[in-house]
């Protein structure tokens, strides 16, 4: 490629880079009264190196090459020596950049959506057609073990084989449950995603079994009673890691120009962002699960009240955070 025909092709985001860089060293009082320009600059940095590092190898301008030089330098300066506090950080990632990652990466979240919910409705319907699908799927006595957990008779906590354990203890015993399930999700992805295209049918089977069991035994307000205050954290932080798996997956299957490991470097950063997020959802899950879904005490109408503004705050969470006057990424 021509040096002309360079400058043309990434001169526009030059541009952007310089006046991101601009705003950021102007004074905070000058800085309130402008508008900060768009832009993901970890990766905009990222994409600068190289095109530094493509100008260089085809001999280029010494000029061009040390305008390119000169904003790399800035950028790194401003990279490594940013001093946004941790705090800081923590509530723009949640509040502003997951979200909006979310949205970016909708393909692969649809995709590990279709797989995992897909499964389980698709065997939750079929076992009340056909009740013996369950043992399919879970052996004689997990089916029994549930079934124990969840019936009506029971005037204790819901969902525990052991009602001698501590709301405390079974919160760490969720988490650990949950975050397992999600890790497996996530790292499957590396085989080229088979692993997480494995992990996200088969979970989906093994709850759509269980949810199907129950509600065909006529268990329908104690387990859904059960389920309904955290399946929204539950179900969306399992999608989550699937859609970080496949992420890993598509740098192995489709690196374009990069080479794979450049390629799975790069989309790990989005991937363990995604990971991140699950990992909060799976916690939050864990609390609800342990401290509220079990109570036999709260009325059910209030559980499933719970549950439905649990699912519609999650999904407000994801569509519409950090939509600012700055429009999203594509």
């Amino acid at each position: 490629m021509k040096q002309e025909q360079f400058v043309q092709q990434y001169q526009a985001h030059w541009k952007t880079v310089t006046a991101w860089l601009d705003y950021q060293q102007l004074p905070k009082k000058q800085r309130a009264n402008a508008t900060e320009p768009a832009l993901d600059f970890p990766r905009a940095y990222r994409q600068l190196c190289h095109q530094l590092a493509l100008a260089q190898s085809r001999l280029y301008s010494p000029l061009l090459i040390a305008q390119l030089n000169d904003l790399v330098t800035r950028g790194h300066h401003q990279l490594y020596t940013s001093r946004l506090h941790f705090a800081q950080h923590f509530i723009q990632f949640y509040l502003r950049d997951l979200p909006r990652l979310v949205r970016r990466e909708w393909q692969a979240l649809l995709l590990a959506g279709a797989l995992f919910f897909g499964s389980l409705f698709a065997m939750l319907i079929a076992i009340q057609i056909e009740p013996e699908l369950v043992y399919s799927v879970i052996d004689s006595a997990q089916v029994a073990g549930m079934e124990e957990m969840y019936t009506p008779a029971r005037t204790e906590r819901f969902g525990r084989e052991n009602e001698a354990d501590s709301d405390v203890y079974m919160f760490g015993f969720y988490i650990k449950n949950n975050t397992s399930i999600g890790f497996q999700v996530f790292a499957g992805g590396l085989p080229f995603g088979l692993g997480s295209l494995f992990f996200l049918l088969y979970n989906g089977l093994v709850i759509g079994a269980v949810a199907g069991h129950l509600t065909q035994l006529g268990y329908i307000d104690t387990f859904w009673g059960f389920v309904a205050g955290h399946s929204a954290f539950e179900l969306t932080a399992i999608v989550l890691s699937g859609a970080a798996g496949f992420k890993l997956a598509a740098a192995l299957i489709m690196p374009g120009r990069k080479s794979r490991l450049l390629a799975l470097r790069d989309n790990a950063q989005d991937a363990i962002r995604l990971v991140y997020g699950a990992a909060t959802l799976f916690i939050m899950a864990a609390f609800v699960e342990a401290f509220w879904s079990s109570q036999t005490w709260i009325p059910l109408l209030v559980k499933y009240s719970v549950g439905i503004a649990l699912w519609l705050l999650v999904i407000g969470y994801f569509t519409q955070l950090g939509r600012d006057e700055v429009a999203d990424e594509t």
